[in-house]
């Protein structure tokens, strides 16, 4: 994450991801009958911690023609800024509804990844779940 004159934002980010919230997946994807974080709940879930210390969250675009070019800024009371970088995420179809779904994921994995967050692994979890550890004893002859 790049920085600007980080002496009073550094301290107040590093407050505030303290108190941020789990990024709870409550969106079910119908294609893959699978639940996931949808933008809504990555932003709750560190929008209050940010506004307690002073920080606002700002996503800017930037021109691309194969997609969304985002990059995730926080703000501090003082005027100081951090950003997380560009993220580039390709528009699958060359319609709104293209570039609106890759607006949305950009939106979505910039604010995870500049904030440090990520929903429960629940697949990996799920995948533990599903195979149990067998142990297999070779005899010796």
């Amino acid at each position: 994450m790049e920085a600007q004159k980080t002496s009073g934002i550094a301290k107040a980010f590093v407050q505030a991801q303290k108190e941020f919230a789990p990024a709870l997946k409550t969106s079910t994807n119908p294609h893959f009958r699978s639940k996931y974080v949808d933008l809504s709940g990555c932003v709750e879930a560190v929008i209050d911690a940010l506004h307690n210390h002073g920080i606002a969250l700002i996503q800017r675009t930037h021109e691309c023609d194969t997609g969304i070019k985002l990059e995730t800024i926080f703000l501090h009371e003082s005027g100081e800024q951090m950003t997380g970088g560009l993220l580039h995420v390709p528009a699958d179809k060359n319609t709104p509804q293209g570039y609106g779904s890759a607006l949305t994921y950009a939106r979505r994995y910039s604010l995870m990844s500049a904030c440090g967050i990520a929903p429960e692994d629940d697949d990996g979890n799920a995948a533990e779940k599903a195979t149990p550890n067998k142990v297999q004893y070779i005899k010796k002859t």
